[in-house]
């Protein structure tokens, strides 16, 4: 069990939501199931529904499940636009950059300011690595290009609530403090894949991520997250055969679990307590430092750039 009590957290939370500042906006990109989707209803539960929420997933049908979860608004307008307030699902399948793009637009277009941008999105698997037509491998499409996409996409709506004075922060939830080092010869995992390098160099990617996006957007916050181990459906909708047969024996193991609502909390916990900069939070949602930290900022800077030309999209 998480050593920080989660009756506290759920009040320091409370205490913490009720005093955002505006009118918040808030983003779960992997929000259909799982830590996103206990996430999203945790903080319409944390506002009494009084917040813009947009889901971004593949399922239309968990995202209006999961909206349908969220508490109707103790007040029913928002005060700052006199408009009802956003209950929105995005379609969107992160593997594909192309995709990404066009979603984040999407958002732009009719949210100018994003509060909050929370993203979860990710899956299990055995096989080897299996480019998308973007000659990126889909695991580490969803579980690094396509959040580093996103929030490049967004960083405009990010920005303008941290020039209103508001909460302008972005969090990574996979798994900080469980990294290892990245090849510079081999960005992207083209020469030697395996399942264990793509784990381990996607948490460090992320790292990286967050800590470049970070220095370039001085006042706005980035938080990579270890979440714990999690009761979510992530094994039983794995495309694996072998990972779904083992999740048979799970149940077994459910005591040393969080429930997605108690880790929504820890995580949310996490983004209340840090503000402006780069951050590694832990299953609490406590800072852990430089806990199995790899990388350096000769490998942050070229991470980055290749980043850029690999998520960039040709039009046309």
């Amino acid at each position: 069990m998480p050593p920080i009590s989660l009756v506290r957290v759920r009040s320091s939370n409370a205490l913490a939501a009720s005093a955002i500042k505006g009118s918040p906006v808030a983003v779960f990109v992997g929000g259909t199931s799982g830590i996103g989707q206990g996430m999203a209803e945790a903080f319409g539960r944390l506002t009494n529904g009084n917040a813009h929420i947009i889901i971004v997933g593949r399922n239309r049908q968990a995202a209006e499940s999961v909206l349908a979860n969220i508490p109707t608004a103790t007040t029913p307008l928002d005060p700052a636009s006199n408009h009802p307030w956003s209950r929105e699902f995005v379609q969107c399948d992160a593997t594909l950059m192309k995709n990404v793009q066009q979603a984040s637009q999407e958002i732009l277009d009719k949210y100018p300011k994003i509060n909050y941008l929370v993203q979860s999105p990710g899956f299990m698997t055995t096989s080897g690595r299996d480019e998308t037509e973007e000659g990126i491998d889909k695991k580490l499409a969803v579980h690094y290009y396509a959040r580093w996409k996103f929030i490049e996409g967004l960083l405009p709506a990010l920005k303008a609530a941290h020039e209103k004075g508001e909460d302008a922060k972005v969090m990574s939830v996979l798994a900080a403090g469980t990294g290892g080092e990245i090849d510079l010869n081999d960005l992207g995992l083209v020469k030697n894949y395996s399942i264990t390098a793509a784990a381990l160099q996607a948490v460090t990617y992320n790292d990286l991520m967050m800590e470049e996006y970070a220095e370039r957007n001085p006042g706005l916050t980035f938080i990579h997250s270890y979440p714990g181990v999690v009761k979510t459906s992530i094994i039983s909708n794995s495309p694996s055969k072998f990972i779904r047969l083992t999740g048979k024996i799970m149940p077994l193991f459910s005591l040393f679990m969080t429930s997605k609502e108690a880790c929504a909390q820890y995580m949310w916990s996490a983004i209340f307590n840090h503000t402006g900069g780069a951050f590694r939070t832990g299953s609490s949602g406590e800072n852990i430092g430089k806990k199995r930290y790899f990388g350096n900022e000769e490998q942050r800077k070229k991470l980055w750039e290749h980043t850029v030309e690999k998520t960039r999209v040709v039009e046309g």
